[in-house]
């Protein structure tokens, strides 16, 4: 008899699926800090060579963030998922050395499609960016074959 997988090691699973194969996240140093069902957080220490010519972080870089915790969270359970699009509003500045973390979570998640809202916070709790991402999935597709597939009921 098979053991059940929970909700959380799906979740997990796929997290290292996808984060052996992930190498713009890589290269911008990004950490998966957490997963579950429908929800990731990951962080980037802000250096350098991400600074703008204002000397701020750049903004498709802050965007880059949030759109890796938002592939983290749609992809969790186990069906590739794609963005359809995502909206973001940067709403302060993050400079060299910040510690940026980006807390995604499902708002909506329905047949093919979900909605889920990323919030980037600096290393201070100030909001950098808000981010809502749209998702669309591929059905019978998983990341990772022999694990369950589909949000668990």
């Amino acid at each position: 008899m098979d053991t059940p997988v929970s909700a959380q090691q799906v979740a997990e699973a796929t997290r290292e699926a996808m984060w052996r194969r992930d190498r713009a996240s890589l290269a911008l140093g990004m950490q998966v800090l957490a997963i579950g069902p429908g929800t990731a957080r990951l962080a980037m220490m802000v250096r350098e060579d991400m600074l703008n010519g204002l000397d701020t972080c750049h903004g498709g870089v802050v965007s880059t963030l949030a759109d890796s915790a938002f592939a983290f969270a749609c992809n969790s359970y186990n069906e590739q998922t794609v963005a359809s699009g995502f909206d973001i509003n940067l709403l302060a500045a993050a400079r060299a050395g910040d510690v940026l973390t980006a807390d995604a979570v499902e708002l909506s998640r329905s047949g093919r499609t979900g909605v889920y809202d990323v919030a980037v916070r600096n290393q201070h709790g100030l909001l950098v960016a808000s981010f809502r991402g749209r998702s669309y999935t591929l059905k019978g597709q998983p990341l990772v074959p022999g694990l369950p597939m589909g949000k668990p009921r």
